[in-house]
């Protein structure tokens, strides 16, 4: 949240004079002092990053990454969606998609500046999450109007983003949940938890038609060799027992050929 006026002259300080950990953003030159997040901003924000972090298509994100695409501009956002490198130091450039959490007391003047900033340098999307009053979000588009989504609606950022975005998602915790748990399902494969327990039921069938191979095998096999033979001792019951599907399958199609139980099974 920034609290300080926006100025329109060039002010004197650069993005190098600043430290990670310094509580200020720059906007020409000028510091702008950032207060800390009050309880409601740093949940939600907490979401919005979960949420847009597991999307299958997204490299990196950060929280409050300092973005410096000029030497007197250095910006924050919430939740930046992509250019967060896993470096010390201001970044290079600014996000393609940037989230900001808008809550009681938010300096609209600077927003407003923020807003133009970004787009100035390549950023292709931002929304604002208003949470003071019923909650929706601010659609930015480079060269579009702005726009309101509200919830139960969804947002989306082609080339950013692989899913779709509903808008409870990015302050509700159940609908965040549910969106990262998709996320991380797409990450490893699977389209849907009703996909995994497909597969698994679909293994589960496998396997038991497997099992059930074998264990048909192993029954023919030894009443085969109780009739050539005429006796089966125990040895031979154990290693069958322990036999591949492909050695049973073996000694099955030597049986008429074997002339002794223990050359058979040696």
């Amino acid at each position: 949240m920034a609290n300080d006026p926006v100025y329109n002259y060039q002010g004197p300080f650069r993005a190098e004079h600043l430290s990670s950990g310094d509580p200020y953003e720059l906007s020409s030159g000028h510091p702008i002092h950032c207060m800390p997040t009050g309880g409601r901003g740093s949940r939600n924000t907490g979401y919005g990053l979960q949420v847009l972090e597991t999307d299958p298509d997204v490299e990196s994100a950060g929280v409050d990454t300092g973005f410096a695409p000029a030497p007197d501009i250095l910006r924050a956002p919430d939740v930046a969606v992509g250019n967060v490198p896993n470096a010390p130091g201001w970044v290079a450039g600014v996000p393609p998609l940037a989230v900001e959490y808008a809550d009681t007391g938010q300096n609209e003047d600077d927003l407003a500046k923020k807003i133009k900033e970004l787009f100035a340098y390549g950023t292709k999307y931002i929304w604002v999450v208003r949470l003071n009053g019923p909650y929706f979000v601010e659609v930015y588009e480079a060269g579009k109007p702005m726009y309101r989504v509200l919830s139960g609606q969804t947002l989306t950022a082609p080339g950013v983003l692989r899913n779709p975005v509903p808008v409870d998602a990015l302050y509700n915790r159940e609908v965040a949940h549910e969106v990262t748990l998709r996320n991380l399902l797409q990450r490893q494969g699977y389209e849907s938890v009703e996909a995994i327990k497909a597969k698994s039921e679909a293994q589960g069938l496998a396997k038991g038609a497997a099992k059930g191979k074998i264990e048909g095998t192993k029954t023919t096999l030894k009443r085969l060799i109780k009739r050539r033979f005429k006796t089966f001792p125990k040895w031979a019951e154990q290693r069958i027992e322990t036999a591949s599907i492909e050695q049973l399958e073996a000694w099955t199609e030597d049986l008429l050929d074997a002339t002794d139980l223990k050359h058979l099974l040696g």
